[in-house]
Parts: structure tokens; C-alpha cells; sequence
């Protein structure tokens, strides 16, 4: 198939300057048709419609909390119903970037802020995952893109503590595992460990909080989400056919240390 002949799903994709945004934006650029989710629905169209005028592909927005099983459920439909309605490409890729941070030290870590990120990071790539992958199977036809993080490998950073670098190390388990699972049935499944990236999540970083995070990286700069989003769509593409189970490093060289 060429991109034109699939659709691309995208979870946490309307931050202004988030790499789920980046994402989405980049299948587009390669002529995917693109289905946005994310918590706020209005919003999710609204992302949708402007990716799809600026790159003239089909592209629809829904709402879904990724860790609620009914609300992926009910995306899950949504997005089969578009796809039937407006005889779209069929889902050929699932990016799980939906995730939220957990900069609190251990010590002050209560229960609930821990189950919240597991259930967000973890749980929320469990659940979309095994929605979509289904339709994938019987399509001869998949790749599925998780967000793992550098945190997971190092243990922790300045954004991501104990259960953020927990859930993003749950993350690659998932991976590798399923990835063994689905082998022989067309779907690749792949993770990306972004480090440091331009996003808003850094808004109000003080200039030595920057300096000392561009000082941990080899390459001595943080990523911009293009580059981040340009590695899960080439994990998406014909030329990573034979890549699965993988994890791509794309944090300059941070996960040496």
C-alpha cells in the first residue's frame, strides 16, 4: 500500500506544541489520512480540520480518555464509522503518545498520582492497542508506535520521576511483548524514547534548568517534535517493514549515559 491507501490514529494530538501534534502533522505531510484523539472532542476536530486543509488528506478528530476503557471504545467506533462513511483507507497506524508527567519525588508520591500515571501511560497504550489491532490483524496490516521515554532506560529526569519512568518502562515490556505476540500476522510494534524535547511541558524552565538539560545530551541540544514525530512515522513506513520490537533511541544520545 502507499500512505494514500491508510489511516494514521493519533492519541494526544492538539497541544500546540506537542509531539502528538508533530505526529499527526508528519503522517499527513506523507499523504495519510489522519483520525486525532484526544480528551477534549471540539478541539480534536478542530486540530483534525486544520491538518487536513493544510495538507489536503481526509482527517477526522474524536474525543477519548485513554484510560477508560468505554471512552476508547466509543472512539474505537467513531473512528471505524468515519472510516465506513467516508470510505476511508483502513487503520494502518496507531501512535500511542497520549501521556501525562510525573515530577513529584518519591517520597511525596501518593497512591492516587501514581495509579493516574500508570493508568494514563500504561494502561492507556493497553487499551487503545488492543482496540485497534484487531481490524490491523485482519488486514494483513499494521504499526503500532509507542511512547517509551529516555526516563524509562535511565531511571527518571528533570520532568519524570519514580512512576513515570515505571509506566514508560511498562511501556517497552508491552512492546517487545507484543511485538513477539503479533509476528506472524502483518503488524509491526515499535517504541520511540524520546529524552528532551522542545514542548510546552518545559514552559517556565528557568535558563540553568535548560543549560544543565542540554549539557546531559551528547548532541548537546534537546529535539524538536518534527524530529521525534519523523522517527515514529518512519517506524510506520514500508522501509521499517522488517522492524519490530525495536526501540529507537531519538534523544541525541542520551540513553549512553
Amino acid at each position: 500500500m502507499s500512505p494514500t491507501q491508510r489511516t494514521a490514529v493519533i492519541t494526544g494530538a492538539t497541544s500546540p506544541r506537542g509531539i502528538g501534534l508533530a505526529t499527526a502533522r508528519r503522517y499527513a505531510e506523507d499523504g495519510w489520512a489522519i483520525v486525532v484523539l484526544d480528551l477534549d472532542a471540539e478541539k480534536s476536530a478542530k486540530v483534525a480540520a486544520e491538518i487536513g486543509s493544510e495538507f489536503s488528506v481526509p482527517a477526522f478528530g474524536h474525543d477519548i480518555d485513554v484510560a477508560d476503557e468505554p471512552s476508547v471504545q466509543r472512539a474505537y467506533q467513531a473512528v471505524a464509522a468515519e472510516v465506513a462513511a467516508h470510505n476511508l483507507p483502513p487503520v494502518g497506524a496507531l501512535a500511542n503518545i497520549a501521556g501525562i508527567t510525573s515530577p513529584v519525588p518519591f517520597l511525596d508520591t501518593t497512591l492516587d498520582v501514581w495509579n493516574k500515571v500508570m493508568a494514563v501511560n500504561a494502561t492507556g497504550t493497553y487499551l487503545v492497542t488492543k482496540a485497534f489491532v484487531p481490524d490491523m490483524i485482519a488486514n494483513n496490516f499494521g504499526r503500532i508506535v509507542n511512547m517509551s521515554s529516555v526516563s524509562a532506560q535511565r531511571g527518571g529526569g528533570v520532568f519524570g520521576k519514580v512512576p513515570y519512568s515505571a509506566s514508560k518502562a511498562a511501556v517497552l515490556g508491552f512492546t517487545k511483548a507484543l511485538a513477539r505476540e503479533l509476528g506472524h500476522t502483518g503488524v509491526t510494534v515499535n517504541a520511540v524514547t524520546p529524552g528532551a524535547v522542545d514542548t510546552n511541558i518545559r514552559t517556565g524552565s528557568t535558563d540553568e534548568q535548560e543549560a544543565a538539560i542540554c549539557r546531559d545530551v551528547p548532541l548537546g541540544r534537546v529535539a524538536t517534535t518534527r524530529e521525534v514525530a519523523s522517527a515514529i512515522t518512519y517506524l510506520s513506513s514500508d522501509d521499517a517493514a522488517y522492524l519490530t520490537g525495536t526501540t529507537l533511541d531519538i534523544n541525541g544520545g542520551s540513553h549512553l549515559h
